[in-house]
């Protein structure tokens, strides 16, 4: 048999990293899509069966052009991982405009051009999976994350419609909340004095939405929340 296809969008050396680490420990061929080409070449050598495509998720005639690549060289995917993030901290006085309005492009539109793409074929085939990886900002909108918070839970609510059309139509369409601060090495420096049971490891999380994208089919999760067990919520 054919191994299956993963596309991952926005591998960054966090959690885009684990999730095609993850999913090619699993059998799986990996669609590494970032806008770093140096991050996508170290990936590829480190992984043989990750192919990296240079992309910005927020422009439809990008998607299309490495969609088709991806069909050429790997095949249909059989999970779509929407990791991409755009985001920026400040009130809404002192947010740009702009920036709120890039980050939406990135955060919901770029889900939404990867699912037009690729959600027809899963359709046809009667199977698939579509992840978007959300954080809290999804969920409460806090006055210094006006930059950020709107267009996560617009990506949210989205997420939730395409469930509610695939889902009787045989394709899992999920949300994955990330209620914790990622452990990475500029987050390491931002809170030097925490244990590291206050960050949530990369790794964590990609076990997790590989469990999330192959759950029987009559046990569907949609809201999925992690959070380290000492985080407050």
């Amino acid at each position: 048999m054919t191994a299956p296809v993963c596309l991952i969008s926005g591998v960054g050396p966090g959690t885009g990293s684990a999730l095609a680490r993850r999913f090619t420990e699993g059998g799986y061929r990996v669609a590494l899509l970032a806008r770093s080409e140096a991050r996508l070449a170290a990936l590829e050598k480190e992984l043989p069966n990750a192919k990296g495509y240079r992309c910005d998720v927020s422009d439809p005639t990008q998607v299309e052009t490495v969609a088709s690549a991806v069909e050429s060289n790997l095949g249909n995917p059989d999970v779509i991982i929407h990791n991409a993030v755009g985001g920026a901290f400040g009130t809404f006085l002192e947010i740009d405009p702009q920036i709120l309005s890039r980050n939406f492009q990135v955060n919901t539109m770029g889900l939404l051009y990867l699912a037009r793409r690729f959600a027809p074929a899963m359709v046809d085939s009667g199977k698939g999976a579509i992840v978007a990886t959300g954080n809290t900002s999804a969920l409460r909108g806090k006055p210094g994350f006006a930059g950020f918070a709107p267009t996560k839970a617009a990506q949210r609510i989205l997420a939730e419609a395409i469930a509610r059309d695939l889902g009787p139509k045989g394709v899992h369409v999920a949300y994955v909340v990330v209620d914790a601060v990622i452990d990475l090495e500029w987050t390491r420096k931002r809170w030097p004095d925490r244990p590291d049971d206050f960050f949530i490891k990369p790794a964590a999380i990609a076990d997790e939405i590989w469990h999330v994208a192959h759950q029987h089919r009559n046990a569907w999760s949609f809201n999925v929340e992690l959070r380290p067990f000492g985080e407050s919520w």
